[in-house]
């Protein structure tokens, strides 16, 4: 069932876990997260990248939303990373029921008007926004921000920003990176912990790939309730491509997909029952 994230997300900040967001490209993907959304017992949501629809068009929005609708259990439907008030609209007119209005790369005023109009515009629409105060290192989708330029969440900075804004979650920066981490995983936890402290809404942590699972549970105790992945889910199904690719025999299509959603599968059932939602909702009848 399309289920709504906000009441989701306050689900899983009352009841100490973290809901699983995980980027889908195709149909492979969506099976994947849905195969083991169901096989955990757990609500998910599924995440589409502004750049993916460039490259595949709308048909991926309704295809999300469609299984969303069809699961038996609850599934949420996000727009990822968004810096276009267009890419956003668009969304909305497709009935997506929840955004994410990413002004990070800008000056910390105009951040905080492109986040407030975003989040306007969503909820007239019936949606709920996310929005991101400081700046992630790391390249997700051809999104590239060097080290240099990363900036950690400002925890006195983010009771005026969700202010201003009226946004429905907050994703912070702690030391957490798209894509790779370079080195051993470092989390300005004491940071992550002010934060909560001065912030009413649902805090999101985006670069949850690669994350210890120790450092994923104590996040999770202070406060995060939702963890984005991407680069493991992406890898593990461009694993079975570059594998099949060097076969000596030709494999049929129907095999290479098969493999692709067990290999994302694995991924994801791995990274729900690191997130303790496992076993959270029950099936539909």
């Amino acid at each position: 069932m399309l289920a709504s994230i906000k009441e989701l997300l306050f689900s899983a900040q009352r009841d100490g876990y973290a809901l699983g967001a995980f980027n889908v490209y195709n149909l492979e993907g969506v099976c994947a997260v849905l195969r083991a959304a169901e096989s955990e017992r757990s609500p998910v949501i599924l995440q589409i990248h502004p750049t993916v629809t460039r490259v595949v068009g709308n048909p991926l929005v309704g295809l999300c939303l469609s299984a969303a609708r069809m699961a038996p259990l609850p599934v949420g439907v996000h727009l990822d990373h968004s810096t276009s008030a267009a890419d956003i609209r668009a969304a909305l007119d497709l009935g997506v029921p929840s955004i994410m209005a990413d002004g990070s790369h800008l000056p910390y005023e105009d951040n905080v008007v492109f986040a407030r109009e975003m989040a306007t515009m969503a909820h007239a629409a019936g949606a709920i926004a996310e929005v991101e105060l400081g700046r992630l290192t790391g390249t997700e989708d051809g999104l590239t921000v060097p080290e240099r330029n990363a900036k950690l969440t400002d925890p006195a900075q983010a009771t005026e920003f969700i202010r201003k804004t009226e946004a429905d979650s907050l994703a912070v920066c702690i030391g957490n990176v798209h894509g790779h981490y370079r080195s051993e995983p470092k989390l300005d936890m004491e940071r992550l912990s002010r934060i909560r402290n001065v912030v009413g809404v649902p805090l999101v942590l985006h670069g949850a790939s690669g994350l210890p699972t120790e450092m994923v549970h104590q996040a999770i105790a202070l406060g995060v309730c939702k963890f984005n992945v991407n680069t493991e889910l992406r890898e593990a199904f461009l694993g079975v491509l570059s594998s099949s690719a060097g076969a000596e025999r030709k494999r049929d299509l129907l095999d290479v997909m098969k493999d692709g959603i067990e290999a994302m599968q694995s991924v994801a059932c791995s990274k729900i029952r690191a997130f303790g939602s496992s076993g959270k909702c029950s099936l539909a009848a």
